[in-house]
C-alpha cells in the first residue's frame, strides 16, 4: 500500500484466500484492506494516538439514514455524553478530496449535528468547523485534538 501523509504504522493483518485484511482496533475485527481502508486504519491511529481521542468514543462506518437511504459515515468521533461532535469521511489516495468529498460529509451531518467535518486521502486532509446552522464554516489549519473539541 502506498505511503500516506500519516504517522506509519505496524497494522496486524492475515491473508483470507487471496485477500489482505488488516485488524480495526475500533471494530475489533479484521477488514478487507482496500485504498481506502488503508487510509481510514491510518487515520483512527492518528486520531488516537496523535491526537488524543479514546477509541472508545469513535464509530467506524457507522450507518446513517439521510433523505430514507442507508449511507455509512467512514469515522464518527462522540463525546462522553454520547453526542456525535465531528465526522470524518475518508477516501483512497488517488481521489480527490474536493468539494464533492466535503458535500457526502455535510449530507451525513444533516443528522448527526457534528461540530467539525474531516475530509481526507491519506495525503490532504481538511477540517472545517462548523459556525451555524446556517451552514458556514471555517476552515482550520489543523485536525483539533480531543482537548480542543472537547474542551
Amino acid at each position: 500500500m502506498q505511503k500516506l501523509n500519516l504517522p506509519p504504522v505496524q497494522f496486524r493483518t492475515k491473508q483470507a484466500g487471496n485477500k489482505t485484511q488488516v485488524f480495526d482496533e475500533v471494530r475489533k475485527k479484521f477488514v478487507a484492506l482496500t485504498p481506502e481502508e488503508w487510509v481510514r486504519q491510518h487515520f483512527i491511529h492518528y486520531l488516537v494516538n496523535g491526537l488524543g481521542y479514546a477509541p472508545g468514543l469513535i464509530a467506524v462506518e457507522m450507518l446513517v439514514k439521510v433523505n430514507g437511504l442507508s449511507q455509512r459515515a467512514d469515522i464518527v468521533l462522540y463525546d462522553k455524553k454520547g453526542l456525535p461532535r465531528v465526522i470524518v469521511e475518508c477516501k483512497a489516495p488517488e481521489v480527490a478530496v474536493g468539494r464533492a468529498v466535503f458535500n457526502q460529509a455535510a449530507r451525513y451531518n444533516t443528522r448527526l449535528n457534528v461540530d467539525y467535518l474531516i475530509v481526507t486521502n491519506g495525503m490532504q486532509h481538511y477540517c472545517a468547523k462548523l459556525l451555524d446552522e446556517m451552514g458556514n464554516y471555517e476552515l482550520l489549519q489543523a485536525i483539533p485534538t480531543a482537548d480542543e473539541v472537547y474542551g
